[in-house]
């Protein structure tokens, strides 16, 4: 482990002591707020010291096994124990080392958050609104298989059954951590239920994912620059009808960012939901001018975030799905399809770990 690395360890240390003796005093609990954070902190920096001193713990360990080969001199039954202590205490060591690097990275915040999930139907016209309807499935089986609780927000249906636009939340472990990277530009290469003569036609759709604010933490909204309307929800029908003017659409005028919910019959309801959409896409345009800015000194590890990269294609003649951003192509699409996102996600989390980690070693050279 390079020093710099070692020292960053050493001064967490002395922080975990810190905490113990803020965490000790009996009238840090009448703050909750700022009880809660420490108690969070304390948790998050025992760890990684607890990991650090099993890391020195095991160097010391490789230092006796080896003084042991020494001193056996020609027992050669004690020399083979010895290396196999030093080679087991050295395999940890390097194992160690990795997590010890990877729990440094920069966290985003956001990760253990919420999520709204919006699709949106764009080149392809019925096709497009079709595949959004694939897109949307695909994500909700991901969500079914990881225990994952999704809510509809809104949908607009194309006449052919598929979806001009539709929201949902999520809601659950990690839920942003694991589909942010789903934001981008989505390609479907197949042939059309449309087309008589067999040709495969590309169609394109967009998805955001954008973590869901914590109440305490709402953008501040001025209610002079909302207008807020009534309508009549208009759905495929079942649970969707709506015979009342129930469905909530809110407009933020210096923006011009729309939210709307029609799936509750409560206008409360249904105004509670689509304030927070409108409020999440307010924190996450925010958030991308922060990261344009950002982008002009340093390159990102996939793509910008702006709506219109292509970030993945689903070739179905050849049974294919490409993540570009990390040139990744797995020949499972119906798997995919069907919610089995698990090797494509890791693959996304590890290769901007990967990043990290490069960027954490130039760092600390």
């Amino acid at each position: 482990m390079k020093s710099s690395l070692r020292q960053q360890f050493e001064r967490l240390a002395l922080r975990l002591g810190e905490l113990d003796a803020t965490l000790g005093d009996p009238g840090i609990a009448s703050d909750m707020k700022r009880f809660r954070e420490l108690t969070r902190e304390h948790a998050e920096v025992s760890s990684l010291v607890e990991r650090f001193r099993r890391f020195e713990q095991r160097e010391r360990d490789v230092v006796s096994a080896r003084e042991m080969a020494v001193q056996a001199g020609d027992d050669a039954d004690m020399r083979e124990l010895a290396d196999e202590e030093a080679n087991a205490a050295q395999a940890d060591i390097e194992r160690l080392d990795l997590e010890l690097q990877t729990a440094l990275l920069p966290r985003d915040p956001d990760d253990s958050r919420n999520a709204f999930v919006e699709i949106r139907a764009g080149t392809g016209g019925d096709e497009s609104a079709l595949f959004a309807a694939d897109l949307a499935r695909m994500y909700l089986r991901h969500c079914e298989r990881r225990g994952w609780r999704s809510e509809l927000m809104s949908e607009s249906v194309s006449d052919l059954g598929g979806y001009k636009e539709v929201v949902f939340r999520v809601e659950g472990d990690d839920v942003y951590a694991r589909l942010k990277f789903e934001s981008g530009g989505h390609r479907v290469q197949r042939v059309p239920v449309t087309e008589t003569q067999g040709r495969i036609h590309t169609s394109a759709c967009t998805v955001a994912v954008l973590p869901e604010p914590d109440a305490a933490e709402e953008v501040q909204l001025n209610p002079a620059e909302l207008r807020i309307d009534t309508f009549r929800a208009s759905g495929a029908g079942g649970q969707h009808v709506n015979k009342t003017d129930s469905a909530i659409r809110i407009t933020h005028l210096p923006t011009g960012i729309v939210a709307e919910c029609q799936d509750d019959r409560s206008q409360h309801r249904n105004k509670a939901k689509a304030m927070a959409v409108l409020v999440a896409r307010l924190r996450d345009k925010e958030h991308s001018e922060r990261a344009a800015k950002e982008a002009a000194t340093r390159k990102g590890l996939i793509g910008t975030g702006d709506r219109s990269d292509r970030i993945r294609t689903y070739n179905f003649p050849q049974g294919r799905v490409t993540d570009h951003r990390i040139n990744l192509t797995l020949y499972k699409l119906q798997f995919i399809l069907d919610g089995d996102l698990d090797e494509v996600t890791a693959a996304l989390q590890a290769a901007q770990a990967a990043e990290q980690l490069a960027a954490l070693e130039s760092g600390a050279a």
